[in-house]
Parts: structure tokens; sequence; C-alpha cells
């Protein structure tokens, strides 16, 4: 590892303790790749284990082609899942310990074996799934009003903040990830619908991409793991008052609210 990724590192994690926004790393420094950026994250992680915090899962983002077209990409990216990330369902988040936060809904897959790559595919993934439960994530950025690149999103661990984990546990039996429906609500009104196949086609899919990317990294998806594979629609901003539901038709639902 460089001494320039630690160094990055630090101010993006600097800037999440702080809530005080960054400018954005390809602004400071325009010879920054993908390549850099995911040791950037590394080194991120690095710091978080340091401080007692454990990885509980990954994260998969511009699964969506609008969103690779809005960022000029054509494939995903990746961030980490820590313990201090997760929400209960129905719980309170304090819009303070936040900077910029949108809030997104997706499939999450808890692994029964580990996964590595990298000829992974979904139906391996299929496999390998102890369950599936409704989850919303909640991004945020340390770069000032969103102005990103995909390596800002990357060195900054996917834009991750936290992860509200539904009460529902669903085996996959009998379910079609591709069809399942999803409807976002924010305060009880509707603001987004989507399905499965957002993402990538199928959930699995995408887990499939991260699997065999962290391949890449000498990593591997391990058992028990949470796992979320992508938005099923676009984020909605939140701010104090507000509620957010995410119903899955058979999968179930889970809420928060901001205060």
């Amino acid at each position: 590892m460089s001494g320039k990724h630690a160094a990055y590192a630090k101010k993006l994690v600097i800037a999440e303790e702080t809530k005080q926004t960054m400018l954005a790393l390809t602004d400071a420094d325009a010879s920054l790749t993908v390549e850099d950026a995911y040791q950037i994250q590394l080194e991120t992680v690095k710091i978080k284990l340091a401080q007692g915090k454990k990885v509980i899962g990954k994260k998969v983002g511009l699964t969506s082609t609008a969103m690779q077209k809005m960022l000029g990409v054509n494939e995903p990216d990746y961030g980490h899942l820590l313990n201090d990330m997760v929400v209960e369902s129905g719980a309170a988040v304090s819009i303070d310990s936040l900077i910029s936060p949108k809030i997104e809904a997706e499939i999450g897959f808890i692994l029964e074996e580990d996964l590595e790559g990298p000829n992974l595919t979904y139906l391996d993934v299929l496999m390998a799934t102890r369950f599936i439960v409704p989850t919303l994530e909640i991004i945020d950025s340390r770069v000032a009003d969103w102005k990103i690149k995909l390596v800002d999103t990357v060195a900054d661990n996917g834009s991750s903040a936290k992860v509200v984990i539904g009460e529902k546990m669903s085996k996959l039996n009998g379910i079609d990830l591709r069809t399942n429906s999803m409807v976002l609500f924010k305060n009880n009104e509707q603001m987004a619908t989507g399905a499965g196949a957002a993402a990538l086609g199928h959930p699995a899919h995408a887990i499939a991409w991260l699997g065999n990317k962290l391949h890449e990294f000498g990593m591997v998806l391990k058992k028990d793991e949470l796992i979320l594979p992508g938005a099923l629609s676009g984020a909605i901003s939140v701010s104090a008052g507000d509620t957010i539901e995410a119903k899955f038709g058979a999968l179930g639902s889970v809420s928060v609210h901001f205060v």
C-alpha cells in the first residue's frame, strides 16, 4: 500500500467521523485510478478494523444502467459493510449522524457458505444462499454535494453509511427474484417501484460479479456475510422527520425513521 492511499483513506475517515465534507479525490489528484480507489477503500477498512469494528458483509453499487451512464462506467462497484452500520427495522436514525443521506431498497442475501471467484455464476450464488432479507441501504458521501466520479465513490467505501435489516428471513424456494416487486414509500407516499431484475437482471448476478471482482484482491465472500446486490430503484433523499418503508411483497417489509 502506498503512503498516498493511506493518506487519502485517513482524510475520508476523518470526514465521516466529523461530518465535515471534503474535496473530491479526483479534483485533488486527477491521476487516481479505480485500482487506486479500491486500495484506498481497503485502507479505510483497515483503519476501522483497528478501531474495533468488524466487517459483516459487502455491498454492490452502480448495478443499474442509468447509474453507470451517469458516472460513465460499464461495471458496478462495491464497498464493505461494518457492524456499526447496522440498524434494526423500525428504528430511528439521527440525521446529524450523516452528511447528505439518500436511501435505496435492496434484497439482501445472507450466505450459507463461502463464495470464491473467479468463475462464479448466479447459480453458484443461489446455491450458497441461506436466506434473503428486505433491506434499506442508507448511502452518504463524504464529498461535498455528491460531486463524485467513480474513483471518489469507490474510495469512499461505495458511499456506504448504514444498512437497515428487515426481520423476515426467507428461503429462496419458489421465489423468482427477477420479478419480485418492491415499492418504496416516504411518509406513506409512494416514491418508487422496482423488481429484482433491476440489479444486473437478477440480484444473484450482481453477487457473482462481486465474488469474481474480489478474487482480484485475494478476497472471498464469506459464510454468514450480508451481501447487498444493488438498488431496485433510484436513491431518494431524506431529512429529519421522514419515515421510509420498502415493501417487497412475499419477502416482507423494512422501515426506518429519521430524527
